[in-house]
């Protein structure tokens, strides 16, 4: 059965990765390891940071930037609310968003969720995909979006329309090569139907 645990982003500078995301604030919500993979055009998912307040927006856009990440949305305010995505020196793409459009008291460099958004060609089908490998469904709005329950990880694990992941997130969909993307979890590694690995969670030892 697999259970979702935690993030690997595949990078070609570990410890420069480690240092961004530290920077960036989410160093304890993703892991990092080195790879020399090819990759090119967008890889397909994106780090979803969700805010209280539009300045918490600003506070964590403006740290990655200051670490070095480059701005592909500049934060806005939008029907939605108001967010920004930026891109990190390893290529991984991070959107940050709230749903207010005003503060509500003073700003900090905070969240209050992170999801790994997915990328796939068929919301159903990964979802129907993922429920069979035993990932119990949060929340799922018919073929725009689907959500797990993942009390293991301290993400977020969820699913978007390709084509519609890539718009909001400012970046033209084609892509070749690797995802540099590994989701741990489960006591057995496969691929999914959009491509992106999957490894074993390393055994626990007996307390």
């Amino acid at each position: 059965m697999t259970s979702f645990e935690s993030v690997t982003l595949e990078v070609s500078d570990p410890a420069a990765a480690e240092t961004f995301y530290a920077a960036f604030g989410i160093a304890a919500h993703v892991d990092v390891r080195a790879s020399d993979e090819a990759a090119t055009g967008f890889r397909g998912f994106a780090l979803s940071l969700v805010a209280s307040q539009p300045g918490d927006v600003d506070a964590l856009i403006g740290a990655a930037v200051d670490a070095g990440a480059t701005t592909l949305k500049p934060a806005a305010k939008s029907f939605w609310g108001y967010g920004g995505v930026v891109q990190a020196p390893d290529g991984t793409i991070c959107k940050v968003a709230s749903s207010k459009k005003k503060d509500s008291g003073p700003a900090g460099q905070r969240f209050d969720q992170i999801a790994l958004l997915l990328g796939v060609a068929d919301v159903k089908a990964s979802k129907r995909f993922y429920a069979g490998r035993g990932l119990a469904v949060a929340k799922s709005f018919g073929g725009k979006y689907a959500e797990f329950d993942t009390p293991s990880s301290t993400v977020t694990l969820a699913l978007y329309p390709l084509r519609a992941l890539a718009k909001d997130l400012g970046v033209d969909q084609e892509s070749t090569g690797s995802h540099r993307l590994v989701l741990v979890g489960g006591d057995e590694p496969f691929t999914d139907p959009d491509g992106f690995a999957w490894e074993a969670a390393p055994a626990r030892t007996p307390a």
